[in-house]
């Protein structure tokens, strides 16, 4: 029977042989590698990933398909909205000391599971997934450009990304209202020391009101922490260099 695609698991499943074989290569996967999947829907992705792998974890919420998953002996199957899963604890009882993730992302959650991957960057070798095209041009984006802004801050402190490959709506079924584009994403082997949470709060408090400039923004939000460094309020929030948002976290009063 043929599986629907339903709106609110936002699933719509790649079935364009080419941009499957692209991204396939483009991920590379080596036998014996710890690999999980996000979203592996009717295998499209899962299965040559698992021709060449021999073995693969796939977190699939929607039960009916994690159940036509379960047929297949190499699949770890874990039935699980992927915002649950601790991935620290997934590489650890493979003892692996780092693990590759990739997927088809559900577009309508795309931005939290980001940020619940970005938990988990120190285990991770690299990350391939498939997004929104606008999504993926916001997290590379440089500053002093429309698309640079919160997503571009919270997540090039941590990565180094790169937008591979552009996907139409006709490699789908269901097709997408949206192009698509397949970004990696890899964890710096050296990031700066900052607290993460702090540095959330004030990427977020700077994009909060992005057509004013930062005084009347970020400024209160750095009184109120006692910050008595200097830090130029006069521009707006896309103005400023993620390298830059990291050094004024850092000089932060405890």
């Amino acid at each position: 029977m043929k599986h629907r695609a339903r709106k609110r698991f936002g699933q719509h499943f790649l079935t364009d042989a080419t941009v499957i074989d692209a991204i396939v290569n483009a991920i590379d996967p080596q036998a014996a590698e710890a690999v999980i999947e996000i979203g592996p829907g009717l295998a499209a992705l899962t299965q040559p990933l698992l021709q060449r792998l021999g073995r693969l974890a796939v977190i699939e919420l929607d039960r009916d398909l994690a159940a036509r998953l379960r047929s297949q002996r190499q699949l770890e199957v874990i039935e699980s909205d992927v915002l649950k899963v601790d991935f620290s604890a997934w590489a650890a009882q493979r003892m692996s000391t780092r693990i590759r993730v990739v997927g088809n992302l559900p577009y309508n959650i795309s931005t939290p599971i980001l940020f619940h991957l970005l938990e988990h960057a120190s285990v991770v070798q690299d990350q391939h997934f498939m997004l929104q095209k606008e999504v993926v041009e916001r997290m590379v984006a440089r500053p002093a450009t429309s698309d640079y802004g919160r997503l571009s801050v919270m997540l090039q402190w941590r990565y180094e990304m790169e937008l591979l490959l552009l996907v139409p709506p006709t490699s789908f079924d269901p097709p997408p209202r949206v192009d698509s584009a397949i970004v990696r994403m890899r964890p710096l082997a050296a990031p700066p020391a900052i607290a993460q949470k702090r540095y959330g709060e004030l990427v977020q408090t700077a994009f909060s009101q992005r057509r004013k400039i930062l005084r009347n923004t970020l400024g209160p939000w750095l009184e109120q922490r006692n910050f008595a460094g200097h830090f130029d309020l006069q521009r707006r929030a896309e103005e400023v260099p993620v390298a830059e948002y990291v050094a004024l976290t850092q000089a932060l009063p405890p």
